[in-house]
């Protein structure tokens, strides 16, 4: 059953007030702050390279930015979208905003190489069976995104 199904649930939720992110005041695995958003980097992604952007201040939609917030968000998507593509080898990536589950406003970006393990399909978390990550890749990863924004967390 979806969180939507209960308007009362769903509505404190779309408010901020029983937002997890809100609540802990940044989301959990931050490797950078950028201009309008934090990029977090999650080793239990089903992909090598996921990242995902969560924008900084509790909103649902995309159109609930003002339009400064909008060109900023959009600056963040681009650079983080060209890091991950550089530091990934890359040939596509895939970009998903759905906030169903938690309604904060937040950008997946998936690294497609030809013959992952989605190839042909979309993405599918439960599919995943184990780390994407061999020992020490992960902190790599991170490493090297840091380094191609010129961060240090």
């Amino acid at each position: 059953m979806s969180k939507w199904s209960d308007p009362d649930v769903w509505a404190k939720l779309c408010s901020g007030e029983n937002c997890v992110i809100c609540r802990r005041g940044q989301p959990k695995d931050v490797v950078a702050t950028l201009e309008a958003s934090w990029l977090t980097i999650n080793e239990d992604a089903p992909l090598r390279g996921y990242a995902c952007l969560v924008f900084r201040r509790h909103a649902v939609e995309l159109h609930d930015l003002t339009e400064t917030e909008g060109a900023a968000y959009m600056r963040d998507i681009q650079q983080v979208s060209r890091v991950v593509q550089s530091v990934t080898d890359a040939v596509k990536i895939n970009l998903e905003i759905h906030g169903n589950s938690l309604p904060h406003l937040h950008t997946h970006f998936y690294p497609r190489h030809p013959g992952d393990l989605f190839d042909g399909s979309p993405i599918d978390w439960n599919a995943v069976k184990g780390l994407a990550y061999a020992t020490g890749e992960f902190a790599e990863y991170v490493a090297a995104v840091r380094a191609a924004l010129g961060t240090k967390a």
